[in-house]
C-alpha cells in the first residue's frame, strides 16, 4: 500500500506541477508538452487501482512505471524537437509560417487555439538554468518509472 501511494504522489506531481508553472510563471505548452502529462494520469490511475486491489499491486505498479518511461521517452522526443534533431509530427506544433503573402484571416486559421507555442521553442522552469520542461520530464519520468518498476518487482518477491 505505502509503494501505491508512492507512485501516486510522484506521478500526480508532475502534471500538477506543469499546471501550476502555466498558473502562476505564465510559462505556455506546446501540444507535445500536453502529450507528456497523460501518461502519468495512466500511472496515477494505475497506482490507485493498485491501492483498491492489492493482489494485483506488483502489475499494476510494473504497468504505472511504464507509463511514466513513457512519458519520459515523450520528454526526449521533445527535447530532440527542441534541439532540431527532428521535426515534431504534431501539427499543433508547427509555428505559424508564411509561404509568402498570407491574409490575416489566412493566419488567424492557421493558429491553434491550444496549444499557443511551437514545440521547438524551449520552456525553462528555472531562469539561468539552461534545462527545459522536456528535459526535466524526460529525467523524472525515467526515474519515476525505474522507481515504480524496483518497487514492483520488490512486491512480487514479497
Amino acid at each position: 500500500m505505502k509503494r501505491a501511494l508512492i507512485i501516486l504522489a510522484l506521478a500526480a506531481a508532475a502534471p500538477l506541477l506543469a499546471q501550476a508553472s502555466e498558473t502562476w510563471l505564465g510559462l505556455a505548452p506546446c501540444e507535445l508538452c500536453l502529450w507528456q502529462r497523460l501518461p502519468y494520469w495512466a500511472a496515477a490511475v494505475l497506482a490507485v487501482l493498485a491501492l483498491v486491489l492489492p493482489r494485483q499491486t506488483a502489475m499494476l505498479l510494473g504497468l504505472a512505471g511504464l507509463a511514466a518511461i513513457a512519458s519520459g521517452l515523450l520528454g526526449g522526443f521533445h527535447l530532440g524537437v527542441e534541439q532540431g534533431f527532428w521535426p515534431s509530427p504534431l501539427a499543433g506544433c508547427k509555428a505559424v509560417t508564411s509561404g509568402g503573402a498570407m491574409s490575416i484571416e489566412d493566419m488567424l486559421k492557421n493558429l491553434a487555439p491550444i496549444p499557443n507555442k511551437p514545440c521547438d521553442a524551449p520552456a525553462f522552469l528555472i531562469p539561468g538554468l539552461p534545462i527545459s520542461m522536456a528535459a526535466t520530464n524526460m529525467v523524472y519520468g525515467m526515474g519515476l518509472g525505474a522507481l515504480a518498476l524496483r518497487l514492483a518487482r520488490q512486491g512480487a518477491r514479497a
